[in-house]
């Protein structure tokens, strides 16, 4: 609707400014403005009111008898792999405390299912993990939500915060699944769902302004309506280093594990942290943010047969166009999202056609190995300027890397291992964008931009006593290189076991000095090693775990830890079925009592994967 003086109250100066006005405003701050201007004229009736005021109608006084009151208190929920989440909801807490609001924090697999009921304001942070599948603390919460014992919650309130990656086919499948399903269950919207892609920054501060504006309805103003624009997403106003504003890391050592003749390239980095206040624990990860090959970039360049030179606007920040596809965007990887978005600058009915409805499968099999060159090459002409091709191109992410030192053996410095990644897919060599920056251009002196990225869901036992498994084939071993400098400083005096496995044991055995040194010295407590190529039968380290299915079981049985780091397609899931198969013959269980075992000792944190 368009003010004007014969429709509105307004002058006609104020008409045009709020034509002008709303149209600009978010769906968020639309409600906030709601609330805000609500708040204060009830502020101003009860200022100005007589001291015998007159008696409301009836129907107004039924109405404001029967308004329940909103509760101050919010419950916020995470599920989280790698601590995106779980960072979210911890500043989402301290924000809405700094609000006047009563917060509990939880991770979902502390969380009580049966107090739910009681919950009036929910909120709820979750990734999404492998194929659309919940983070580890979010298994047993999920499956109850889901489930038949799942109550009616008519009195919630809810709102869900999704992390996801575009580039994976079930984009923030779980948070979709979540939302859904406090909505069957009779829970009401206090602000829409928001699926964030990698950089969650922004959107996660959106979805917090309208979670707040949502809590303050109906609350008469007796919560503190501060304006929007003050709630920032997590790390975002930190002045210390974080992921949005990184740490420039000189590189001291760069190597090469692999002996000469190797399938494998892997590379151990070491990077000093001098300066920079940072610190981290045995189990978190580092966040790497590389920038793209430059004879990529000037290859999509030449497709596209565009000026290296030509100036395109970056947020507020004029770079070449060369500079901007090389440090900024994503050029690597194509997601649907993308292709969507490039229809608006394509003729190409081929392209419409991959995406029409029914052909999801066919758009499933051409993303996969392809690149922004396939994409260019295949799909053209193209009607674009630089400016409006960059503007539908993702921001080039971060990479975790599971962290392979110990702050107290290595103070000041950080190290990683790190596999070098290079395939052939669709007739061209492809290559890592991180893993080859690493092996091929980065070399001692130079720096690269990091942060620390915390991760509670796979931590070492408070009590040093506490026996540890660890199961880590290829750079999978690095957390658990990690883990034994601790212990070895610390003097932890509990067994310890470990599982490694790659291809060959004379150019693959990654660290074997310093796993055969914390052998002799009573560090490590036993090893089980394989290597695939050097038999004639190919064995892995599932294989080594039924060979030692009874003294494993009997480790269980003593509370050790059990952990898995490494790909989760295959290896995760055959050492989680071996793990389960070892439970139930030497348990003398049935398979249903075997999976609740490690399902208990899920809860417990006696089973925990960085595994991705």
């Amino acid at each position: 609707m368009q003010f004007q003086v014969m429709n509105s109250p307004f002058t006609q100066e104020q008409a045009e400014l709020l034509n002008r006005l709303l149209p600009s405003l978010t769906e968020a701050q639309k409600v906030w403005l709601s609330g805000y201007l609500t708040a204060t004229s009830q502020s101003a009736a009860t200022a100005e009111a007589p001291e015998a005021p007159a008696p409301l109608a009836p129907e107004a006084s039924q109405a404001v008898s029967e308004a329940p009151p909103i509760s101050k208190e919010v419950t916020i929920l995470y599920g989280s792999q790698t601590g995106n989440a779980q960072s979210l909801a911890e500043n989402a807490g301290k924000t809405l405390e700094g609000k006047g609001f009563e917060v509990t924090v939880s991770s979902m697999s502390d969380f009580k299912p049966k107090n739910l009921k009681k919950v009036e304001n929910l909120l709820i942070i979750v990734s999404t993990h492998g194929e659309g599948e919940p983070p580890d603390n979010a298994i047993s919460f999920h499956e109850f939500l889901h489930g038949r014992r799942a109550p009616k919650l008519d009195d919630l309130r809810f709102s869900v915060l999704a992390l996801g990656d575009t580039s994976y086919e079930f984009f923030c499948q779980t948070g979709k699944e979540f939302d859904q399903r406090l909505q069957d269950l009779g829970g009401t919207r206090l602000y829409d769902r928001v699926d964030c892609d990698l950089d969650f920054d922004e959107p996660a501060a959106e979805w917090l302004e309208g979670v707040i504006a949502g809590l303050n309805q109906g609350q008469g103003g007796s919560i503190e309506a501060t304006p929007s624009a003050t709630v920032a997403a997590p790390q975002a106003v930190e002045t210390n280093y974080s992921r949005s504003n990184p740490f420039q890391a000189e590189v001291l050592e760069n190597i090469n594990l692999n002996g000469r003749g190797s399938n494998k390239e892997t590379r151990h980095l070491e990077l000093s942290l001098e300066g920079s206040g940072l610190v981290y624990e045995p189990g978190d990860s580092l966040g790497v943010y590389p920038v793209n090959d430059p004879a990529l970039v000037s290859e999509l360049l030449e497709e596209l047969k565009w000026n290296p030179d030509e100036t395109v606007e970056v947020k507020g920040e004029n770079l070449t166009l060369k500079e901007a596809l090389t440090k900024n965007f994503e050029i690597t990887v194509l997601s649907k999202p993308l292709l969507e978005k490039a229809t608006g600058f394509s003729d190409n009915e081929n392209l419409n056609e991959l995406l029409a409805p029914g052909n999801e499968d066919k758009a499933k099999e051409y993303i996969n190995g392809r690149d922004l060159i396939d994409l260019v090459r295949d799909f053209g002409p193209w009607n674009a300027s630089p400016q409006e091709f960059v503007s539908i191109l993702r921001k080039i992410p971060a990479r975790l890397y599971s962290i392979s030192s110990s702050l107290n053996a290595y103070p000041d410095e950080v190290h990683l291992t790190i596999g070098a990644v290079r395939y052939e897919a669709h007739g061209r060599e492809r290559n890592g964008v991180c893993s080859i920056l690493c092996s091929e251009r980065l070399q001692p002196g130079d720096t690269v931009p990091v942060y620390v990225q915390n991760n509670q869901n796979f931590k070492l036992p408070e009590n040093p006593e506490t026996p540890i498994i660890m199961v880590g084939p290829g750079t999978g071993i690095a957390p658990f290189r990690s883990f034994m400098q601790e212990r070895e400083e610390i003097g932890a005096e509990g067994k310890s076991w470990v599982f490694f496995g790659e291809q060959h044991f004379v150019t693959d055995f990654l660290y074997q000095t310093e796993w055969q040194n914390w052998l002799s010295e009573g560090v490590l407590t036993k090893m089980d090693v394989a290597f695939s190529r050097d038999t004639d039968e190919k064995v892995y380290v599932q294989h080594r775990m039924l060979e030692n299915s009874k003294e494993l079981f009997q480790w269980l049985q003593e509370g050790a830890v059990f952990y898995v780091c490494g790909d989760e397609k295959k290896m995760a899931h055959d050492v989680h079925s071996t793990l389960i198969e070892i439970i139930e013959k030497e348990g003398g269980m049935s398979r249903e009592k075997a999976e609740e075992y490690l399902a208990d000792m899920q809860q417990q944190k006696r089973y925990q994967r960085d595994v991705y």
